[in-house]
């Protein structure tokens, strides 16, 4: 049942990368298939190609950007391959296997990614089986996120930053589950099938795993090293939830072997100048790592490693981190050295725990300028300006174990909602009838599906709450306005002005009921009648909730919490509404400002914004910028909402328009 509900968003590589093959008769003679049996123990992803178009196509349509692309191409189809995907981020190396190397040789020279010219099948898989033991670690690319400001590389913005350490701290608080652990090894066995190899060592998993192990298994050429920091770095949320009991054991065992000295430590890889560029915007500023980070104590290997081998893409930097870090500093993400349980013990591994926070203090060049020195100091979980936020939003889960729904909020509130629906789901299928947390659970699933535009599903779970709250607990009145309040804002969504100030009006007449008017839902309360008076053209009753709503939260929240750039939004479109275009803006930049701090940069509140700000520039007549706030507005809405989604269909409804108005206006000049 778990495995039948996970397995929907696994993609079709689990692994970073990924092998393609290019050629005519790819897959005719027997020497080839025998060859491509041999090929997937080095790669596991084996895709293959008898047209060059459509390894093109594929490539540059199909490929995600945290992808890598080992390629082989025929010599008669190589060099209108190569030419076509070469400076594709995703391609990480190219081998030309042919009959003529000479004539081939001419053409490949003119491209850096191309590594070898070979006639023999031997020396390709060999040349391959080489290059791919140094390539796995120098193109294995951080996932991170700054705390204020800048780019997060290969994953998103500084709003993630607080969500990413939230995510961790709850996975890590989750009970493990043996059932997960044999969905991993059954997922494994799917991802290997046809790979004898591979399937060899789910096997010995299987059979010889203990928490005690975890980290030799991280450390050698396994699923757990390549699927996991894969996982990490694209935030493959399912993927992740069944490996939580591995990271939890890796923690404990980076905890119990912990470095009790101040160390300096090296990690050379190669990063692209748009990556470089986006860390040196970031100098000063708190850098979240969303993986773990492997370095070494010695200098000299990690330069050694680089300076052999970046000429390997001609769009990549060499770059060399020096990490600073002292043990009493941290309690919660500690590092270790972890020779004793590495395979390459010479290396003089340092492990640090996956959600490490660093200060970004210096990049600087080496005297030739060809290698970027990054340099790092390791920080505690209390010095970042967000940690306001971040305890706040870390108390909601409590102190003790969590569970899904403790997950499916974590979910909710970065804005993955059909997420956080599986994890509801998965949660309500395991409760009885009459289990206590029914009724918070049918809240949750209510809350979902009203995000993602299901209204009548909405109040039907909603309802259910609701009604389980009247018959056990029947003079708990804060909690049976809650859910008045959220059937009224779903209301209030459907268009049903009256009742939704109905059930607004019943939920603040509760909160008063409990003397308890400035509870923090009373706050949504407020915000929910300014919504509808704002719908009613009434502007000043409902500048003047929104007012008592904004007042309510900077009582109870932090002054970068979401629901304040939530308010601050809502006052101003009403200023939008009265014709006060320049105030509106100041609210819209306010809730912006806080919504970079405190939300991922696909979050659909922002869109919000996005688009309120969209107006701003419609009513001014200037429709290019009106067009690119709508468009920003699309963007997140597609990837968080749906195509279908009611909002997301107005969204696109207006940029046509807006289109067609500027195109208008270009023929008439």
């Amino acid at each position: 049942m778990a495995m039948a509900q996970i397995d929907e968003n696994i993609s079709d590589n689990l692994e970073t990368f990924s092998l393609f093959w290019v050629d005519a008769n790819v897959n005719e003679c027997g020497e080839n298939q025998d060859a491509q049996q041999q090929l997937r123990r080095i790669i596991n992803h084996l895709k293959t190609f008898e047209k060059g178009d459509d390894c093109i196509e594929y490539i540059c349509r199909q490929t995600r950007t945290e992808d890598r692309i080992v390629l082989i191409v025929s010599g008669r189809l190589g060099q209108e391959v190569v030419s076509a995907i070469h400076h594709v981020r995703q391609v990480s190396s190219i081998y030309v296997y042919c009959r003529d190397r000479k004539g081939n040789e001419q053409w490949a020279k003119n491209f850096v990614k191309v590594k070898a010219v070979t006639v023999r099948l031997d020396e390709l898989i060999s040349g391959i089986k080489s290059d791919q033991q140094t390539r796995s670690k120098l193109e294995e690319c951080l996932s991170f996120t700054t705390s204020i400001g800048g780019d997060q590389s290969t994953t998103g913005l500084n709003g993630q930053f607080v969500h990413s350490q939230i995510f961790i701290d709850v996975l890590l608080r989750m009970k493990p589950d043996e059932q997960d652990r044999m969905d991993l090894i059954s997922m494994c066995r799917k991802q290997y099938q046809g790979n004898s190899s591979q399937l060899a060592i789910v096997k010995e998993f299987k059979k010889n795993y203990s928490p005690s192990k975890a980290l030799r298994w991280y450390t050698r050429e396994s699923f757990v090293y390549k699927m996991l920091n894969k996982a990490l770095r694209v935030q493959n949320i399912d993927i992740l939830f069944l490996f939580r009991s591995i990271i939890g054991d890796i923690k404990k065992q980076l905890d119990q072997n912990r470095c009790q000295s101040s160390v300096r430590v090296y990690r050379g890889q190669l990063m692209t100048k748009n990556e470089l560029i986006s860390l040196g915007n970031s100098i000063g500023e708190f850098i979240s790592m969303n993986s773990f980070v492997s370095t070494t104590m010695e200098r000299p290997k990690a330069l050694q490693f680089i300076q052999k081998n970046f000429e390997m893409s001609d769009d990549m930097e060499p770059v060399l981190f020096e990490i600073d870090a002292d043990p009493r500093k941290v309690s919660f993400k500690p590092f270790a050295d972890i020779s004793t349980f590495s395979e390459y013990s010479s290396e003089k591994e340092v492990l640090f725990m996956l959600g490490s926070i660093f200060r970004l203090n210096q990049i600087s060049q080496d005297i030739d300028g060809q290698i970027s020195t990054i340099q790092m100091t390791l920080c505690s979980d209390d010095e970042h300006e967000l940690k306001g936020l971040y305890d706040y939003m870390k108390n909601l889960y409590g102190n003790g174990e969590t569970n899904l729904r403790s997950l499916g909020l974590v979910m909710w509130r970065m804005g993955k909602f059909d997420q956080a629906e599986k994890f509801f789901r998965r949660l309500l299928d395991s409760l009885s009838p009459k289990d206590p947390l029914l009724s918070a659970l049918y809240q949750n699933l209510g809350l979902v599906a009203s995000d993602k535009g299901e209204y009548d599903a909405s109040l039907q779970w909603y309802q259910k709450s609701l009604n389980i709250k009247l018959r056990t607990r029947s003079s708990d009145y804060v909690n049976i306005g809650i859910s008045h309040n959220s059937i009224g804002m779903v209301y209030y969504r459907k268009g049903n002005l009256f009742e939704a100030l109905q059930s607004f009006t019943k939920a603040a007449t509760l909160f008063e009921k409990a003397k308890d008017e400035n509870h923090l839902t009373m706050g949504y309360v407020y915000n929910g009648i300014g919504t509808v008076y704002q719908q009613q053209k009434d502007y000043s009753n409902s500048l003047l909730f929104y007012q008592k709503s904004l007042a309510i939260y900077q009582i109870h929240l932090p002054s970068d919490h979401p629901d304040l750039g939530s308010s601050y939004n809502s006052i101003g479109a009403v200023h939008y509404s009265l014709g006060e275009d320049d105030l509106a803006l100041e609210y819209y930049d306010r809730s912006l400002e806080i919504y970079s701090k405190s939300l991922p940069p696909q979050h659909p509140d922002i869109a919000i914004t996005y688009e309120n700000i969209g107006n701003v520039y419609k009513s001014k007549d200037d429709l290019k910028q009106a067009l690119s706030y709508f468009q920003h507005a699309a963007t997140i809405r597609h990837h968080a909402l749906s195509s279908q989604h009611p909002i997301t269909v107005r969204n696109d409804e207006v940029i046509q328009r807006l289109k067609d108005k500027l195109q208008k206006r270009t023929i008439q000049f």
